[in-house]
This record gives C-alpha cells, sequence and structure tokens, in this order.
C-alpha cells in the first residue's frame, strides 16, 4: 500500500477492532504526520530534526506512541457510548465475523430493557478490543547514512533505525518483514528483549515475514530461530497478483505453495521450536513462549468471500489479507478524490506491470496517477528523472562514491549518456533507455495520497501501487459494506469476468513469459534460458494442482474454472521459447 495510504489508518480502523499496517520507509513522513495529527488533535509537538542523534528512530517512536495513545483514548469512548441506532459501538459488533462476541451482540439485542440487558451490555464493553498498529518494514531499504560524505556506523541504517524505533515505542504488535532476507537486521532484533519471552512467557513484540514460498519461509524461519528469535505469522503473498512490488518467483504458483505448508506445517512448526530452543538455552533465557502459536496466512488477488472461505478450507490458512480493494474505501486509506474516481474506474488496461521501482523489481502502478503522468511530461521534455528529496532508494554506486537512486535525475543523466556513446543494437539501446527512463520517485510520490490532500506537500504527483485485482472493483465502498463483503454478508458488486484468484495469478505468469520470450527474441533480455524452463515446469506443476482442485468442487463454478484453466493450459503449451540473441 505504498507510505501514505495507511500512514494513519489505525486512527481510522483500529477501534473497530480492524488491524493495519504501517509502513516506517519514511522518517520524514512519519515526522509530517506527527505534526498533522498534533496539530488536529490539539496536542503539543515537539519537531524533532533530521540531522538530531538517532532521529529516524525517535521520529519512529514518536510517530507510533502518538497513534497508541490516540488510539486507547478512542477505545475508552467506544466502551463508554450508549447503544443506538448509528452507534459506532454497535457498528464495532456489526462489522465482526461469526465469534463469541458478536452471537453476545445479537443476544443483547434481543433481550428486554432491564438489568439482563444491561448486564450483556457489560459484557460488550468489556469485549472491545483494539486492532493491531503493525509495522512494515523492507528488508532490502536499507540504505547506510553518511554524514560530511562518511558513513555512519551500521546501527544508523535505515531498516535498523525503523526497527529500533519500533522496538521503544509503546507498541504490543508485530513488524511485518517485507522484501526478501537481511541479516544484519536480525542480528540487531536479537539484541532486544522484546522479542523474548517476559517473565509470563509472552512477547511484547511480534515477528511476520512476508515469504514467497515454503523454502523462503524455512530459511528465514530458521536464521531467526538460531538467534532465538520466533516468527509467530507466515504471510504468504503471490508472487504476482499483488499490489506493489511483484516477485515473479519463476513460476511458482499460490495454490501449490500453500499445499506444501498444508503438508509440511507440523514438522515445519516443530523443527523450529527445537532450534529456537536450544539458542534460548544457550542464552540462558526462558523458553516459556514456545507455546506461541504460529499463524500461516496468505494474500494477494483475493477479490471474493467463496475464495477466501476455499484457502481457509483447502489449505487451512489462518487468515487472508486484503489491501487493493480498501484504496475504494476512504473510510480506511488516504486517499484524494480524484485518484479515487480514476480507480473506480479503472480496467485491466489501466493497472499495469511497470518498471517503476529504483528497486529493479516490476511494479504495478496505475498508469493514470498523476506520477506517472508527470514521469511521461518529464521525458517528453527532454528532462527525466527525479530531483530526489527523499532518497530511501538510493542504492547505485555505478557513477558515484556515495549511492544515488537510478530514479534520480543525477543518474539517469548520467546513464543515457553513456547508452548513447554505446554500440549496441537500435533494438537495445532502446529497450535501455525505455527501462532508465521509466524509473519513478516513489519515496516522494507514494506519500502524495496523504501529503497532498493534508496540504502537507502539495506539489506532490501522486504513485499508486495498486495490484491487478482492483481492476474488477468498480465503485467506493464503505467500510461496513467492505467487511460485509469480505464476511459473505452482502457483495459488492465485481465484474463478471473477474477470474478466479489461482486463474488470474496463472495468467499474469504467462503474461511475464511470453514478454520474456518476445524480449528473448529481440535480443533484449538478459535472463538464462534455464530459468524460462523452470518457469514453465512450475506452470505445468501448477496446472496439474489446479485440476486436482478443480475436481473437488461443483456445478457451475468447476464449469467455468475448468474452461478457463484448460484454456491457460493450452497458451501454455503454444509459448515456444527461442534462443537468446547476442548483442
Amino acid at each position: 500500500m505504498g507510505t501514505g495510504f495507511t500512514i494513519d489508518t489505525p486512527l481510522k480502523v483500529a477501534r473497530f477492532g480492524i488491524s493495519s499496517v504501517v509502513s516506517l520507509v519514511d522518517d520524514g513522513l512519519l515526522e509530517q504526520m506527527r505534526r498533522h495529527v498534533s496539530e488536529q488533535q490539539a496536542l503539543p509537538y515537539e519537531p524533532i530534526e533530521a540531522d538530531d542523534e538517532d532521529a529516524r528512530a525517535r521520529r519512529t517512536t514518536a510517530y507510533l506512541d502518538l497513534l497508541n495513545d490516540l488510539v486507547r483514548d478512542q477505545v475508552d469512548k467506544l466502551r463508554e457510548e450508549p447503544f443506538g441506532p448509528d452507534a459506532e459501538i454497535g457498528k464495532y459488533f456489526e462489522m465482526l465475523p461469526p465469534s463469541p462476541p458478536k452471537s453476545l451482540y445479537f443476544e443483547m439485542l434481543a433481550a428486554a430493557d432491564g438489568p439482563t440487558r444491561d448486564g450483556l451490555q457489560a459484557r460488550l464493553r468489556r469485549a472491545i478490543l483494539p486492532g493491531a498498529i503493525d509495522v512494515n518494514i523492507m528488508t532490502k531499504v536499507d540504505r547506510d547514512r553518511y554524514r560530511d560524505g562518511e558513513p555512519l556506523a551500521p546501527r544508523f541504517s535505515d531498516a535498523l533505525s525503523s526497527l529500533r524505533g519500533f522496538v521503544r515505542s509503546g507498541l504490543r504488535s508485530s513488524v511485518v518483514l517485507s522484501a526478501g532476507m537481511n541479516r544484519r537486521l536480525f542480528s540487531h532484533m536479537a539484541e532486544f528483549s522484546d522479542f523474548y519471552p517476559d517473565e509470563r512467557g509472552e512477547l511484547r513484540k511480534r515477528i511476520t515475514l512476508k515469504v514467497s514460498d515454503y523454502r523462503s519461509a524455512l530459511v528465514q524461519g530458521k536464521l531467526l530461530a538460531r538467534l532465538g528469535l520466533w516468527v509467530s505469522e507466515y504471510r504468504v503473498e503471490s508472487g504476482l497478483n499483488c499490489g506493489g512490488h511483484a516477485f515473479g518467483g519463476r513460476g511458482r504458483l499460490l495454490g501449490p505453495i500453500l499445499d506444501e505448508f498444508r503438508r509440511e506445517r507440523e514438522r515445519f512448526i516443530e523443527g523450529l521450536r527445537e532450534v529456537r530452543q536450544r539458542a534460548l538455552a544457550a542464552l540462558g533465557r526462558s523458553a516459556g513462549a514456545d507455546a506461541e502459536p504460529v499463524r500461516i496466512t496468505v494474500q494477494g488477488g483475493i477479490g471474493t468471500a467463496e475464495e477466501d472461505r476455499m484457502l481457509r478450507e483447502q489449505y487451512g490458512v489462518d487468515g487472508t489479507g486484503w489491501a487493493s480493494p480498501f484504496l475504494l474505501v476512504p473510510e480506511a486509506v488516504n486517499i484524494d478524490a480524484a485518484h479515487l474516481r480514476r480507480l473506480a474506474a479503472a480496467g485491466e488496461e489501466d493497472i499495469v506491470l511497470s518498471e517503476a521501482s529504483p528497486l529493479g523489481v516490476p511494479f504495478w502502478i496505475l498508469r493514470d496517477s498523476e506520477s506517472e503522468i508527470g514521469r511521461r511530461e518529464a521525458v517528453a521534455r527532454g528532462r527525466p528523472g527525479s530531483s530526489c528529496p527523499k532518497g530511501f532508494l538510493a542504492s547505485n554506486t555505478e557513477f558515484t562514491r556515495v549511492p544515488i537512486c537510478t530514479a534520480s535525475r543525477a543518474y539517469q543523466r548520467r546513464k543515457l549518456r553513456q547508452i548513447a556513446a554505446s554500440d549496441l543494437q537500435e533494438a537495445k539501446t532502446d529497450d535501455l533507455r525505455r527501462g532508465v527512463e521509466a524509473k519513478a520517485c516513489l519515496c516522494r510520490d507514494l506519500a502524495g495520497s496523504v501529503t497532498v490532500p493534508c496540504g502537507i506537500e502539495p506539489a506532490t504527483r501522486t504513485a499508486v501501487c495498486c495490484g491487478p485485482n482492483l481492476a474488477y472493483f468498480s465503485r467506493v465502498a464503505t467500510l461496513r459494506e467492505m467487511t460485509d463483503h469480505i464476511y459473505g454478508r452482502a457483495r459488492l458488486p465485481v465484474q463478471e469476468n473477474r477470474p478466479h484468484v489461482f486463474l488470474k495469478e496463472l495468467a499474469l505468469h504467462l503474461d511475464r513469459l511470453r514478454a520474456e520470450f518476445e524480449r528473448r527474441r529481440q535480443g533484449v533480455s538478459a535472463a538464462a534460458e534455464s530459468a524460462s524452463d523452470e518457469t514453465q515446469e512450475n506452470l505445468r506443476l501448477g496446472l496439474a494442482h489446479y485440476r486436482a482442485l478443480a475436481a473437488r468442487m461443483v456445478g457451475q463454478r468447476r464449469t467455468a474454472f475448468v474452461a478457463r484453466l484448460e484454456a491457460l493450459a493450452a497458451e501454455l503449451e503454444r509459448l515456444a521459447p527461442v534462443p537468446s540473441i547476442a548483442p
């Protein structure tokens, strides 16, 4: 969801028991929002300047503590609110999935006025719990910091500073680690007692890993377990059918990945417990939190309650994540009116997999976002690239000693000159030039969804990193409508031609494989042919898994699934790889 969309979502939804995730990439944005929210709430604000000692960590702590305090106040007020028509206390229970608190709520509504009803209402007030304020750290966004041209100690890098800021906050929640493995970040986590069992055997801070497949979960889980650290949730995300960065995973499909987790779950968890127990014993720490459960969850492209239920029942996942559809819920996220209209009207052709990310990973964007419009205009004027006002994605040292960002004007000017002076074929030159000019200033533009409407940085041109699933949702929804849709109590208007979550992911992999073969025909691909072979084999294994899954479906649902599945299978067989052409 970028940086700006959910930066203050806890203030919008946590009092209703809904958990959300705040990105810690941009400490400047955290500080701007702390000032903005403090002014809104008439609270004192003491600035933390960028050049203050350990400023990034301190800014993070200050903002998270502000959110935590405000959510607690909201929940206290909610518990005191009278039950009645349109009351938020009723909305809390009405939006819940089937659960004991919801059953108790209906029992209260059916009770007559008097002591019994009053007693039920008192129990309901005690049952109100806020949603978690979780945080996200992109492990690969870990820029080393410099002062006067000299590098600071590693502990002041971006990811480590963000982690330190989270740990120092009063939150009892999870840090969601995404985008791969970072050993020095893992080691830094081991320095904090909040990630270890307290005297009651509980964890104050928990770890959630976003993973692409079973092997990734096992490797990272073991690394953390050897430090005595426990992963409370493994969040499996579709490689391509997701928002933001898309990690292809060489054709490994969501269904077979989840099936491996289902088959190996008990052995997986027990093996990690043993590794962690040995590590805790060596550290002289209590192993009291070994009863801490492990959640296996999934996200990426889920669009209906039926798909949600299938994932839970077929693969035994403990929860599902919905992200992009909430971009059409302004009660939950930050989105300006213009981009809200564009998202509601967006079709498949409007949400594209681009080269916009300076990380060099394919990135989903809304084609007609202000960020993309501005980038194309700058290219047309012959002045591509950004001034790079934030620099969180600065990692390239091809032309400079201090890393710069590949979306910056400083980098693109140098790189385009180098390409123009090369003796490469014209097709490859054009391809390289387009790849350079495609990079967008995501640090600034992904914050635009909040900095523009709030008047913090009104000149920012907003980027929108929605996933392809959003193309099938066609209208703005309330928070109540979206939760009803997720839990199957009602249905938002979703396009009839929307493919099943598994089949959409399969089609995206075929599109990517087809594009790779075309690039190879043009002589502009650097990928090894063995990678395409592996992708095709993984897709065939996925097809076999989905055929077995379809055999357990019934009625029209099965007929439509099988017809589309076999059409995609035929497309895969028609794709013919070609040898790479030398430049």
